[in-house]
């Protein structure tokens, strides 16, 4: 992360296109939409930005399946803090919700997300 630039991380993430990501829109009354398949660009334990076929507003709250080779979290919730036209399709840059504030702390999303962020730190070194 530079100094003085826009980034609103405080953390850096890694690159983890290997991820299988699948994004549901929460609806009303607990229902959600269809689910998504889409590519994941980058991670660390307090979001993740995803290549999109379809734009998703800001502010949408999301349900999340993350898999990959021993890696399987489900029903992640994370809110869409960017979304912006991006090669073939839209990066949406999430944060997840668990870290939002401590009302929705989980200590059992945290440790799952913080082991994904370090298998994939330890790809990367």
């Amino acid at each position: 992360m530079t100094k003085g630039s826009k980034d609103r991380r405080i953390k850096d993430r890694f690159p983890a296109s290997c991820l299988t990501v699948q994004l549901r829109e929460r609806g009303f009354f607990g229902r959600g939409k269809q689910p998504v398949a889409v590519t994941c660009l980058d991670l660390n334990r307090y979001g993740m930005a995803v290549l999109s076929p379809r734009p998703i507003d800001l502010g949408v709250r999301l349900f999340l399946e993350i898999q990959g080779k021993y890696i399987n979290e489900s029903n992640v919730s994370a809110r869409v803090i960017a979304c912006t036209p991006f090669q073939t399709g839209f990066r949406v840059s999430m944060q997840f919700s668990y870290c939002l504030d401590k009302n929705n702390y989980s200590r059992s999303v945290d440790n799952a997300l913080s082991r994904i962020e370090g298998f994939y730190n330890r790809l990367v070194s």
